[in-house]
């Protein structure tokens, strides 16, 4: 028997990277945003088998001002640009030197996404060019021992670049350029010679990865919880899926790309895995586990115990204060604020509207003192002194809990005549910072009115479609999930919903707004409850928001800053 071999062509092999044209590049812009921003300046640098081929480097009219941050990043002024060429200039220039080359950026995503938006509103095509990306080539080439980051500036430094990057276009791209070569020199150790294989290597696999795929065996295809355990059992990782196998296989393969979580595998041991009745059940024990365990490689959730409140003190005198814990005190709060700057910001908001003191000593009914600075200029009433007596200050503080808990017109609009005043002086960056006290305000208003209606009912059994045909049923009790379970097609519900309620979590609910779970698990409840083809099976109690509550104040907020609010302060337009 002859047997034929047929040696394989250089074709096969991809483009030898000695022979590849890279065109590098980088832009400067005004913001981040290619749909509302614009571009400043271009620069680019053709290479080819380490000889610098040609450069292209040109200032950009962005066609309005600079913000003056990026003036100080950038060093670009507005009369830098006046005189420069705009964009339906640049554009054609830029893909004709880039033609037939591969393009190279360091962030590719971000300075992609500017030509790939100019071309669609200049009416060409979007560019066919093969794209490699720098600072995602590092992270997958680099070890932390190496850098402890991917920046630009840090990889010019560890590869010795002849150029220090600057924030100026072509400084920044003939950076680059020696990163690239730096790093084509680290892969191709590797094996990595062609272009294929170069784009090839940032889509694979870490060999971590491909070593630790065993930790997916065993893993039901079941809704529930998954735990990444170094090998002394410590939570590296919580997550949740309503199918465990296939999320926990996919952080095995090249989709999983996130420089964290491809570092956390590296030292996983183990995978461990609850599963859960519903999905609603296992994203609660996730919240939850994150917050006992608190994972170094989770971002959120970590630390619910660490949100701040806006306290109406319960004394002769109350006033607003902030505090970490909620006290079955006979005290009013609003919250909870992530930090104590928001809750500031919420608080600076009501004080524009009601005189309440701001001094932090405890006054008392018959020892007087002398009034603060506040007294002279109307922002206080000065009871301390008497010239307010508990009776007209009571009044205060009924507005203020009035405000505080179901309706928030007064403080907005005492803070909305404000910044009308403010930018009619053209005093737009005070109108900005005084709408950024508002929002604080009317967010965690409508926050906590949103939880309050459902952490009020005592218990609450509802349920939603499945799978199969089956039922989700889940009972809550003052905003906490007690109990999952799934009733299958075509069973009675009677039976289902007695057991659930019968072996349920026996809750006391404890002071304040959120009585017995953390704020988000109960708005992840509540997102559950409002979700389409949801039905409720009991309710002991009445659920309800407050009729002139914040959250129609919220919208307008919403609305504001969706349409650009930093910019409409500073143009003096109002909320409405």
């Amino acid at each position: 028997m002859v047997v034929s071999v047929e040696q394989g062509t250089l074709d096969d092999l991809g483009t030898p990277l000695a022979d590849v044209t890279f065109v590098v590049f980088d832009l400067e812009t005004t913001g981040t945003s290619p749909a509302e921003c614009a571009i400043t300046e271009i620069g680019a640098v053709k290479v080819r088998g380490g000889e610098v081929l040609g450069e292209f480097a040109t200032l950009v009219d962005p066609g309005g001002p600079i913000p003056p941050f990026v003036s100080v990043l950038t060093g670009i002024t507005d009369a830098m640009v006046v005189a420069a060429p705009k964009m339906t200039e640049v554009l054609p220039s830029f893909l004709e030197f880039a033609k037939g080359a591969a393009l190279v950026a360091h962030n590719a995503p971000f300075d992609m996404g500017f030509i790939k938006a100019e071309c669609a509103r200049q009416g060409y095509p979007p560019p066919v060019n093969a794209v490699v990306d720098t600072a995602d080539l590092a992270r997958r080439v680099l070890t932390r021992d190496e850098t402890p980051n991917c920046k630009l500036s840090t990889l010019a430094r560890h590869f010795r670049s002849a150029t220090e990057p600057c924030h100026r276009a072509l400084a920044d791209a003939r950076a680059t350029v020696d990163v690239l070569h730096g790093l084509i020199g680290r892969v191709g150790n590797l094996g990595v010679h062609s272009l294929e294989e170069l784009r090839g290597f940032v889509r694979m696999p870490t060999p971590e990865q491909r070593n630790k795929r065993h930790l997916a065996d065993g893993v039901p295809d079941k809704p529930g919880v998954y735990v990444f355990e170094d090998a002394r059992g410590e939570a590296l990782y919580v997550g949740k899926s309503s199918s465990l196998r296939t999320r926990v296989r996919s952080y095995f393969t090249a989709s999983e790309t996130r420089p964290r979580v491809r570092e956390m595998i590296g030292i996983a041991e183990r995978v461990r895995h609850i599963v859960c009745a519903t999905p609603l059940e296992a994203e609660i024990r996730e919240l939850r586990m994150i917050g006992e365990t608190k994972p170094r490689y989770n971002r959120r959730s970590r630390f619910p115990e660490r949100v701040v409140w806006l306290k109406l003190t319960d004394e002769p005198f109350p006033r607003l204060s902030i505090v970490r814990d909620l006290k079955d005190d006979g005290a009013t709060y609003l919250g909870p604020f992530g930090s104590s700057r928001t809750a500031d910001d919420a608080r600076t908001a009501i004080h524009e509207a009601l005189p309440l003191r701001q001094c932090t000593e405890r006054l008392s009914l018959t020892v007087r003192r002398s009034a603060c600075a506040l007294a002279e200029i109307g922002k206080c009433g000065a009871p301390c002194e008497g010239r307010e007596s508990p009776g007209d200050y009571a009044r205060h503080v009924a507005a203020a809990r009035h405000a505080m808990l179901l309706d928030g017109g007064a403080v907005f609009s005492a803070v909305e005549a404000r910044m009308d005043r403010l930018s009619a002086e053209q005093r737009y960056e005070e109108a900005a910072v005084d709408r950024d006290r508002l929002a604080a305000y009317v967010r965690a208003a409508a926050r906590m009115q949103r939880l309050t209606g459902l952490t009020a009912i005592s218990q609450m059994v509802a349920a939603a479609p499945a799978k199969d045909g089956a039922w989700d049923i889940h009972v809550i009790r003052h905003g906490r999930l007690t109990a999952a379970g799934v009733m299958p097609r075509g069973a009675h519900p009677v039976p289902y919903v007695e057991a659930l309620v019968a072996t349920a979590e026996t809750v006391h609910p404890g002071p304040g707004p959120i009585p017995a779970a953390s704020a988000e698990e109960t708005e992840t409840i509540l997102r559950w409850l409002e979700s389409p083809g949801v039905r409720l099976v009991r309710v002991e109690g009445g659920w309800s928001l407050p009729a002139q509550g914040a959250a129609r104040l919220k919208q307008r907020i919403d609305r504001a800053y969706d349409q650009g609010g930093s910019r409409s302060a500073r143009e003096g337009r109002p909320l409405r």
